[in-house]
């Protein structure tokens, strides 16, 4: 892996750069839309992209969990957590594939 990270910096320059926005006016389109996918996961409901992937909101129960080190079991509570599945199309794309074919 190369270690390089996408930023949100990333994002707007390349939406700058690709559709011809302003700096300004793409970091706000960028700020917009993560604004609104996040809004909509607080809710409870799933943000599906096209050929990229489904990010939903699962809520995960309480339970007891064992400290590796010491082997203690510590109480973990109840929580909310984010899960991406990308598509078969990212899936394809990422293995070098041809974007729709399948095995």
């Amino acid at each position: 892996m190369s270690g390089k990270t996408l930023t949100r910096a990333d994002l707007s320059e390349a939406v700058h750069k690709q559709v011809g926005l302003s700096r300004a006016e793409s970091a706000d389109l960028v700020k917009a839309i993560l604004d609104a996918m996040t809004d909509t996961l607080v809710t409870g409901e799933t943000v599906k992209l096209s050929s990229f992937g489904t990010f939903m909101v699962r809520s995960k129960t309480g339970r007891i969990g064992r400290n590796p080190k010491t082997g203690e079991e510590v109480p973990i509570t109840p929580r909310r957590v984010l899960v991406f599945r990308p598509s078969q199309v990212m899936k394809n794309v990422i293995n070098g594939e041809e974007p729709g074919t399948e095995d």
